[in-house]
């Protein structure tokens, strides 16, 4: 694994999925505490993640978020990402009623889907230099 500071929750994403960048340029701006840091999946980081976690390194298709210790995946990954952004966001935490195999299917569905319904960049569409200081 490279060093990287776990000192912040780290959101791990698909950096050439529009749908994927718009969610965390949100994210960012709704994150008023700066806690999240992100990276793209496809950076150094990213790939060293997906290798130990024994994910493709060629297929993005979840959100990864790290914090406390704790690595979580697809709908865990936006509800926990949601409950630590604060009011009336942290509300978004309720999906966790949901079981998680229905969560996961549907976050499976809009995934396989996502470059067709919302596009694909070349790079990481995140370059607001504002945001980028929070990328690593």
């Amino acid at each position: 694994m490279p060093d990287f500071d776990d000192s912040h929750p780290l959101i791990v994403f698909d950096g050439d999925c529009v749908l994927c960048s718009r969610s965390m340029r949100l994210i960012l701006r709704l994150d008023s505490e700066r806690r999240f840091r992100l990276t793209p999946a496809q950076g150094e980081i990213g790939q060293a993640l997906y290798r130990h976690l024994g994910l493709p390194t060629d297929s993005f298709e979840t959100y990864l978020l790290i914090a406390d210790g704790r690595i979580y995946q697809r709908s865990t990954a936006i509800a926990e990402i949601a409950r630590r952004l604060g009011w009336p966001w942290k509300a978004g935490a309720a999906l966790r009623i949901v079981p998680r195999p229905i969560r996961d299917a549907l976050y499976n569905l809009v995934a396989r889907h996502r470059y067709r319904l919302f596009g694909r960049k070349a790079a990481c569409g995140i370059a607001d230099p504002a945001l980028k200081e929070r990328m690593l």
